[in-house]
Formats: structure tokens, sequence, C-alpha cells
């Protein structure tokens, strides 16, 4: 099973997701790791991201997220999947579970205006929040919730999923 914590900018899936990597015993990956330097130069600048730019990186995690469910075993990947395409893309035919973390913005924008060294900045939300389609296939946890607590919902779902 592959967990992909999925949400905009702010939401927490690298807090969560280093989180539920660790209590489950299994390796984390960032999809911001595998952008392209000239996308993550974009973002960096404010430019939000085309379909045209994520493509490639898109397709690069497919391709991870199958050899980690393939070779590896269990593993947390997060990543922002703002819209329904690119879920289907990455998790058509895989052990997939989808997790949303979801929250108002200006709870993600006060997030956002406190992170350092990151990228993707509070001027990248509203263009985020404009391209994301919810979805309906996935365990929706509230951000305002604590790390701790929104892991402990996810190991939950995922001993209900096993029964």
């Amino acid at each position: 099973m592959i967990v992909i914590l999925m949400g905009v900018a702010g939401s927490g899936k690298t807090t969560v997701g280093r989180k539920l990597a660790e209590t489950l015993g299994c390796s984390f990956y960032d999809a911001d790791d595998f952008h392209t330097p000239s996308n993550k130069d974009k973002m960096s600048r404010g430019i939000p991201l085309s379909d045209e730019d994520r493509r490639p990186w898109l397709e690069t995690l497919r391709a991870e997220i199958k050899k980690w469910a393939s070779e590896k075993g269990p593993a947390v990947l997060a990543c922002s999947a703002l819209k329904q395409k690119y879920r289907d893309l990455l998790s058509k035919g895989l052990p997939v579970l989808w997790v949303y973390l979801r929250g108002d913005r200006e709870t993600l924008l006060r997030r956002l205006e406190g992170r350092k060294g990151h990228y993707a900045g509070p001027s990248l939300l509203d263009s985020q929040l404009e391209s994301l389609e919810e979805p309906s296939d996935a365990l929706i946890v509230d951000i305002q919730k604590e790390p701790d607590e929104i892991v402990r919902q996810i190991l939950r779902f995922l001993s209900l999923a096993d029964n």
C-alpha cells in the first residue's frame, strides 16, 4: 500500500507524511523532490505550474510509485495532486490510499507565511485553491488537528481497511 497525502501548499503533507512513515516503519517521499529545476524556479517566483509543466513530474512520480509498490512495500508520499486527472494518472491500477489534508484559506496562508526555505510560498496559494478538485475517493482529514492526531486518524482508517 502506498499512502499519498494530498492537498495544497501548507496543508502539512510533509510533516504528517514523515510522522506517518516513521510510525509505520516505512519510507517517506516528498513529491517536491521530484520537480525539475525549472518547475522549482517558476514556483519560487510565484508562477503557478501548468498541466504541461506538471506532466513529466507526474510521469516520474507514477514510475516511482509503481516501483515502490512492487519492490519496497508500504510507503508514504506527500504530493499536492490537486486535480482528479493527476490522481488518476498516479494511482490507476496501483495499491494507493489517498488522504486529503483539507484546510481553510486562512489557516493555510498563516502556515505558508511562517514557512522558511521552501520555494512554494504564499503567492501560490490562491492558484492552488482554484485548481483544487476535492477528491471523492479519499480519507478526508481536517488540518486543524495536531499532526499526531492526524496520523492516529489515518492509522485507524488503515486498520479498518485491513479487516
